[in-house]
């Protein structure tokens, strides 16, 4: 069964339908041939096997529209069909009398100015049409029009009879109402599911009520909180619910609740109540209430879900190779200061290993299965480290992001946040970053709320923050804040035993990588690592060994794979007296680094200031740049 079905009361008007849905492709459109009662079962059976409207005229459009649960639509006449109806009668000038259903015979009226006797028979009450016929008759008339049935009934007593027809136009306008009414109606039926679905899957419990108190909308979350059927309530006054306590009398009364608590069954729930008002008028109000429990719980999972994309802690103390009795003493400080939730301060050169350090105590400590996220501050700029670590809503600022972020504070909620280079956050910031600590909640910007933290706060530095202090570049108050715990960690020079315990290691791990058989170091390759100078200690090591595996051709690594590529070496006097010799004739010449850095800030003026331009004609990283840029004099 298609979704429209045209019920014809007369043949002619079966088969012009049926013309018109052809050549129309109206492919959910079906017509039949039915009148009155017949019609009537026709359009029954057709609603029951899933027809979504139906299309008929006179008398069984009437009979139709009165029993059936679907729109229905009528095929009207229109001037054109008054007049290509009745313009034989017209001719014939004799009295005309025009029987039928009112909506059949309407607008036929106008036939008196051609016929000089009209007789306008309108049948609703259900007299027989054979009698109005005869009575019309006696009056002298002979001529009669009609829709089918006053046809058929001429016909069997004898007398002339027009047929009201229905010409395409109308036909037409009529299937094309039935297009637009079906559509319309698929529209409100996909929205009012939309809407109930929205409604009844959404976290809170939705309560709705119209301006006399009574409940129009009680969702699915509401029934479970409240532990009521939705049946008992729809329809009853708001008040009425059991079990409910006060709250719903405040409901009642339209008072104004946001994100109030209240306790109901047991449970803390945060209630919302937003009075509807129209032009003055109270129409009832929308309620939305959560479970505090479950908002908590919530939570938590989303924790999860953000850690799972990345804000892990991958490393352990099992991680930290060494044999020497120094970082010995440091694994077993850090892991006493895992236990306990006091922020810490992280010292050492460059490349010692602070974020190892970090990501061990985080794993070490209570909070481990929260999340673990990490922030190297001197990769932010100046403009952007406000918003990361705060957070800021839509609209704080041009270029926020739709629906605002959360900043990195509210990501490690539960966890642990690791702020590496903290001397590098501006002075101005410093305040704000002590008070969150402080107070333990965060506001983003341009935001006029607090969110309640929970966070661990590990810090590192490569620089002396007292000295900072004491040149009124670093807080005094946010050191002790950040210094409960402090932990410092030597330089790969001061424990040169490490180095026979991490080359290995980065040995086996970079020929794995690159798919090499090295065996293991020569002696002059060993006695080379040993004597070498780390400035940038356990990751220069690192770099040095990675790049030895790549251009290593033998089983043993050697010194001249270690030294091969290598910029600085330690030498003897004479290595000392060429580089004197070197800095004395290049005394009034400016240095390399000089030079790029003039470069750099050349480039970086022309192009209006812009990072992005900047690093576009460079080839290099924001990050690359912002350190650059901080090493200006001043």
């Amino acid at each position: 069964m298609k979704e429209i079905l045209l019920i014809a009361p007369y043949a002619t008007m079966y088969d012009l339908a049926r013309s018109i849905i052809v050549s129309r492709g109206y492919d959910n459109v079906e017509t039949v041939k039915g009148d009155l009662e017949d019609g009537l079962r026709i359009a029954t059976r057709a609603v029951d096997a899933g027809c979504k409207l139906v299309i008929s005229r006179g008398g069984t459009f009437s009979l139709i529209k009165a029993s059936v649960a679907v729109p229905i639509v009528e095929i009207q006449m229109n001037i054109y069909d008054v007049v290509a109806n009745l313009r034989h009668a017209a001719k014939k000038n004799e009295p005309l009398a025009i029987i039928g259903f009112s909506n059949i015979i309407y607008g036929y009226d106008v036939i008196k100015e051609f016929v000089p006797q009209v007789y306008m028979v309108n049948i609703d009450s259900g007299e027989r049409v054979e009698d109005k016929i005869l009575e019309c008759a006696a009056d002298g008339v002979d001529s009669f029009a009609g829709d089918a049935v006053v046809s058929r009934a001429c016909a069997r007593l004898g007398f002339t009879c027009y047929l009201l027809e229905s010409g395409e136009n109308s036909i037409l306008s009529a299937i094309e109402e039935a297009r637009r009414i079906l559509e319309a109606s698929k529209r409100e039926i996909e929205q009012t599911r939309r809407y109930k679905t929205l409604i009844d899957y959404v976290h809170d419990g939705v309560i709705a009520t119209d301006s006399e108190n009574r409940v129009i909308v009680f969702n699915s979350v509401a029934q479970e909180i409240l532990d009521v059927a939705r049946e008992d309530v729809i329809g009853k006054p708001v008040d009425g619910i059991p079990g409910t306590g006060n709250v719903f009398s405040e409901i009642a009364q339209r008072k104004l609740m946001v994100d109030e608590l209240r306790r109901f069954n047991d449970a803390d729930l945060a209630v919302s109540n937003i009075p509807i008002e129209i032009q003055a008028e109270s129409r009832g109000s929308v309620a939305v209430f959560q479970d505090v429990t479950k908002l908590q719980n919530l939570e938590r999972r989303i924790r999860v879900q953000l850690a799972n994309k990345g804000f892990t802690a991958r490393h352990t103390f099992d991680s930290i190779i060494h044999r020497s009795s120094e970082i010995a003493e440091c694994v077993s400080v850090a892991r006493k200061f895992s236990q306990y939730d006091s922020c810490i301060l992280i010292e050492g050169e460059s490349g010692v290993g602070k974020e190892l350090f970090a990501q061990s105590i985080h794993n070490e400590s209570k909070r481990h299965s929260a999340p673990f996220v990490a922030v190297n501050c001197a990769a932010l700029s100046g403009s952007l480290i406000e918003s990361e670590l705060f957070g800021y809503v839509e609209g704080a600022f041009t270029g926020s992001r739709k629906g605002g972020q959360a900043g990195v504070f509210e990501l490690a909620h539960k966890g642990t946040l690791f702020l590496d280079e903290i001397g590098e956050i501006p002075l101005e910031l410093q305040g704000r970053l002590l008070r969150v600590i402080q107070e333990r909640e965060v506001m983003r910007l341009g935001d006029n709320k607090v969110i309640p933290l929970d966070v661990r706060l590990i810090c590192a530095t490569n620089r002396s923050l007292k000295d900072m202090v004491h040149a009124g570049k670093f807080r005094q108050d946010l050191l002790y804040r950040v210094n409960t715990l402090s932990l410092y960690i030597p330089p790969l020079n001061r424990r040169r035993v490490d180095i026979e315990a991490l080359a290995p290691h980065f040995l086996r791990l970079y020929s794995a990588r690159y798919g090499k058989r090295i065996e293991g170091f020569s002696d002059d390759g060993i006695d080379y690592l040993r004597s070498y100078d780390y400035e940038g200690n356990i990751r220069e090591l690192q770099g040095i060994i990675e790049r030895a595996v790549i251009v290593c051709e033998s089983s043993v690594m050697g010194k001249a794979a270690l030294a091969g590529g290598i910029l600085r070496e330690t030498g003897g006097p004479d290595a000392i007296a060429c580089a004197n010799a070197l800095t004395q004739l290049c005394a009034d010449v400016p240095t390399l680094a000089e030079l790029e850095l003039r470069y750099l800030t050349k480039i970086f003026a022309e192009t209006g200031e812009s990072v992005t331009r900047t690093c576009e004609i460079l080839g290099i990283n924001r990050t690359t740049l912002w350190r650059k840029l901080k090493s200006r004099p001043e």
